[in-house]
């Protein structure tokens, strides 16, 4: 019996959206973001399946604290993000996600939650298990999640370099086709 409609991610059911360079989306966004929104050019992220685009605030003005500049953003450019996202969603066949920098707060107004199947042996297994049972996490997912930021956060000169790796095979593979 296949599973219901719409449980599996993009990834599984073997649909990829069109390869997309980072500088693509880079200068699609600068062109696309309006003057003024962001101190510098934003920070655009991507995979198969999200773009997350994250941009500087600045220090906050007026007398208002991070937290009521984050807000005030958020509102004031709420349908105008929605806009520029559906245009963005229907050219890169991702969805766009939205964030922003203010001082050091980091908040992502929107994001995917893409789930990824892994298979883990006993020791794996009784890793995640220990974090669930020392309160760090709820269940095996959220465990997993943490661990991978985790090695994210210490190990990212390690997984930049091996992303760069990857985009020289890749650019290699390119001058080929």
């Amino acid at each position: 019996m296949p599973p219901p409609r719409g449980s599996r991610s993009r990834r599984s059911q073997s649909v990829t959206p069109p390869p997309v360079s980072t500088e693509t989306l880079d200068a699609w966004f600068t062109a696309a973001l309006p003057d003024g929104w962001f101190r510098g050019a934003p920070r655009v992220r991507h995979d198969d399946d999200e773009i997350l685009v994250t941009g500087d605030l600045g220090p906050p003005g007026a007398g208002l604290s991070h937290d009521q500049q984050i807000v005030a953003f958020r509102e004031a450019t709420r349908e105008q993000r929605m806009s520029i996202a559906d245009a963005a969603q229907a050219e890169f066949r991702r969805t766009v996600s939205w964030g922003v920098e203010c001082g050091q707060t980091e908040v992502r107004f929107t994001t995917v939650n893409a789930p990824a199947m892994t298979r883990l042996r006993l020791e794996e297994r009784q890793v995640l298990d220990t974090l669930i049972d020392g309160g760090i996490a709820r269940s095996r997912s959220e465990a997993l999640a943490w661990c991978v930021r985790l090695v994210g956060e210490h190990e990212d000169d390690w997984i930049s370099e091996l992303r760069e790796a990857v985009a020289r095979v890749q650019e290699v593979r390119d001058q080929r086709t």
